[in-house]
């Protein structure tokens, strides 16, 4: 007999009734019923019951093993009693009967429990995360995750596409956040960068003349955390093609986004492909955000000409300035109590909006502040540009053009689930497309890019001669998922001048082009194929599949929000000998508390 199983704590069944058997395990439950004592022992599979007699000798050493110790148990498969039969356990039909023990592993008391749904403090999860993996959640979360690398890997290999591995060390590439450097030794003073995204070095393969590449990429960028964003580092399914457009690109992808949701959604509706193609400019509008949840049905309605030169003095006003009013319809909400208007008006204020008007549409006519200072034909229209009807209800977002539709977004949220309209239980996809190349910095006055600079302009370099930067759109491209961006990607810029011109409008002269991306660029003079790609997220497909609404749920070994492993104590101090051996000398700011230095 094997020294350690014969078989998992999931495999035995029925059928193996009679057979001596031993399996191994970490004790995840003891119950004693009158001197008879039960063991749930558990290992990666499953559970298996295991049942100590009153009167026998082991009986004393389970009983005195704590929960989480590692044991292999030798036993007997006996049938369960009809009324102890466990139908949610696949191997609720039998128990072990308990021949022999031998103790693997003694735990000590332990700081978290493993068994059981009990919440604990994220900093005691993380720094125990080796117990914490253990639970039954975060354990299927990881192997979830580890399934769907699987299937995407084996998609995009069906969709024809190759795998290839990119340089880890490399150089700081522009990708809108913080690289994490590594001193060179032999190269004193330099650094190399750990790749926020393997951009240069995928587009590099395209003009190698390799046609479609991925690879499951490690990410690294020092950045702050957030709920949808691990600091540190994640993973992206990162490809790129050869000789595509847009639309090939699409084609290519959205079979095995949609299709590895299907293998993992259980019982969730998924919608496939294709995918809806959303204007960047009417998601704005429509939705109040680049990012919508096709999930919620409410459309978002410019109503900003009803309200221009209307009795309404505060709405007019903001329209006569150049702003922006915008209208969320609330359908069946005319007849909600005061309060609710009241509620949502205390939100917005809360939100940092003045207030939250609105327009109920009763079945004797309209009512509310805004219907009683606003002529009757203008309420009318209002109510058919945005289709409602006797019993609905709408709001009101209104200020400056670039902050009225986010909030008007936000509003249209809060009113979805407010009213319980968003669907639950589904998957819905879409592509936001036509992104602005080029946006102005409030701060400098600027134009800067607004998305990847690598990106191909719509109309190319006659677009980039002739038209005001503003209105030029790109082809880049977003998926996005229930709310969650999963992918950004463009159809790239392969021509050396046209690159140049377009970071000649960002402020960039063509020596700080050459400086920068000199490698890339030389790359471009030899003959660079169109190309184009995307980069979904690991971590948010997982997250939505999972349901989880923290990333760091679907990560095997999370940093917390400050960017520490709490387990392995890193960052950590590095001894005065190794930084002197890199040509380091540190520079460190005031501990907090400490006085500053006084003047001579």
């Amino acid at each position: 007999m094997h020294a350690y199983r014969t078989h998992t704590c999931a495999a035995l069944r029925a059928s193996d009734a009679g057979k001596t058997v031993r399996i191994s395990g970490w004790v995840h439950r003891k119950r004693d019923h009158g001197g008879v004592l039960f063991v749930d022992l558990r290992d990666h599979y499953g559970l298996t019951q295991c049942v100590v007699a009153a009167g026998s000798p082991l009986l004393p050493t389970l009983e005195e093993t704590r929960p989480e110790s590692v044991v292999t148990i030798t036993g007997e498969v006996v049938l369960r009693e009809p009324g102890t039969v466990n139908p949610r356990l696949p191997t609720g039909e039998i128990e072990l009967r308990v021949r022999e023990v031998v103790i693997q592993s003694a735990a000590e008391q332990l700081p978290i429990q493993v068994a059981g749904e009990q919440e604990f403090p994220e900093d005691l999860r993380l720094r125990y995360r080796f117990l914490d993996l253990r639970r039954e959640r975060q354990h299927r979360n990881i192997m979830l995750r580890a399934g769907v690398i699987a299937s995407i890997r084996r998609r995009m290999i069906e969709q024809g596409f190759t795998e290839f591995q990119t340089p880890i060390l490399t150089a700081s590439s522009p990708e809108g956040a913080r690289d994490f450097l590594v001193p060179a030794r032999n190269h004193p003073g330099k650094f190399y960068a750990l790749p926020q995204a393997p951009q240069q070095f995928k587009q590099l393969a395209m003009v190698a003349g390799f046609d479609r590449y991925f690879q499951i990429a490690p990410c690294f960028r020092d950045e702050a955390s957030r709920a949808d964003r691990s600091p540190g580092e994640f993973y992206q399914l990162d490809f790129e093609m050869s000789f595509v457009t847009q639309e090939d690109v699409f084609a290519a992808i959205e079979p095995v986004i949609a299709g590895v949701f299907e293998e993992f959604a259980g019982d969730r509706k998924v919608y496939g492909a294709p995918f809806p193609r959303i204007a960047y400019d009417t998601a704005m509008l429509e939705y109040g955000s680049d990012k919508p949840d096709l999930r919620n049905p409410l459309k978002i309605t410019d109503v900003t000409a009803h309200f221009a030169g209307s009795g309404f003095g505060l709405f007019a006003k903001i329209a006569a300035a150049g702003g922006i009013v915008r209208a969320i319809p609330a359908p069946g909400a005319a007849d909600k109590p005061r309060g609710f208007f009241d509620k949502l008006n205390e939100w917005a204020r809360a939100e940092g909006a003045g207030g939250l008007g609105y327009i109920q549409f009763a079945a004797d006519g309209a009512k509310g502040p805004i219907a009683k200072n606003l002529e009757a034909d203008r309420v009318e229209a209002i109510r058919a540009a945005c289709g409602l009807n006797p019993g609905d209800a709408v709001f009101f977002a209104a200020g400056k053009k670039d902050e009225a539709p986010k909030f008007a977004g936000k509003v249209r949220t809060r009113l979805g689930e407010e009213l319980d309209l968003i669907a639950q239980k589904e998957f819905r996809f879409c592509w936001i497309v036509d992104f602005p190349m080029y946006e102005l910095n409030e701060e400098t006055g600027q134009i800067d890019f607004s998305h990847n600079p690598f990106s191909m302009p719509q109309g190319g370099l006659e677009a980039l001669n002739t038209m005001n930067p503003l209105d030029i759109k790109a082809f880049q491209y977003d998926i996005v998922c229930n709310g969650v961006e999963l992918s950004s990607g463009a159809i790239r810029n392969h021509r050396p001048e046209i690159m140049i011109r377009a970071f000649e409008i960002a402020g960039y002269t063509a020596q700080d082009v050459e400086d920068r991306f000199g490698g890339m660029l030389n790359a471009f003079r030899y003959g660079a194929p169109p190309h184009g790609g995307s980069a979904p997220g690991i971590d948010r497909i997982v997250m939505l599949l999972a349901e989880e609404p923290n990333i760091r749920e679907v990560i095997l070994f999370p940093l917390n929000q400050q960017g520490e492993d709490l387990m392995m104590q890193a960052p950590a101090p590095v001894p005065p000998a190794r930084l002197k051996e890199l040509h380091i000398r540190l520079d460190l700011p005031p501990a907090k508390g400490a006085e500053k230095p006084k003047a001579p």
